[in-house]
């Protein structure tokens, strides 16, 4: 990767609509080689998909929440389970196995408290061997980025 595809990155991840001849304008390419090279990213895995980013709040989705969660169930099949169960669960955003004090972090998006306490006894009623879910809310989003620091 050079800095040319690097700078392809940067601009896709900004704004994925960008047209082809965008790009090959601002980086000084013609179109061919221009295509070449995202093409080459997206089969070596580097550009994962392209998608629209939607904002939450005006689809009433304001309630930000970070579920740690503690288990003594370890094994492989409790582990695959749990990660499927979870996987499903469209609100959902991100899931983290840790390392520290907690075994798992949830970033769960929801319409309200209401919202929020229906996924929760959702999950722990699903999950088995769950010792201990910890929910801390956010009272502010401060930064939001999908963009990677290349």
């Amino acid at each position: 990767m050079d800095k040319i595809d690097q700078a392809i990155l940067k601009l896709l991840q900004s704004n994925c609509s960008y047209s082809l001849q965008q790009i090959a304008d601002q980086l000084h390419l013609t179109t061919t080689p221009c295509w070449n090279r995202i093409k080459r990213l997206e089969d070596e895995g580097y550009i994962k998909q392209r998608v629209a980013l939607l904002e939450a709040e005006k689809l009433g989705l304001e309630l930000i929440a970070f579920v740690q969660i503690k288990t003594q169930h370890h094994s492989e099949s409790w582990f695959e389970e749990f990660v499927l169960q979870v996987k499903g669960f469209s609100q959902v955003m991100e899931f983290y196995r840790m390392a520290g004090e907690y075994d798992y972090l949830l970033k769960v998006l929801v319409k309200d408290m209401r919202s929020y306490d229906k996924f929760y006894k959702t999950l722990v009623n699903n999950v088995s061997g769950l010792t201990d879910v910890n929910s801390n809310f956010a009272m502010q989003q401060l930064k939001y980025t999908t963009e990677l620091p290349i």
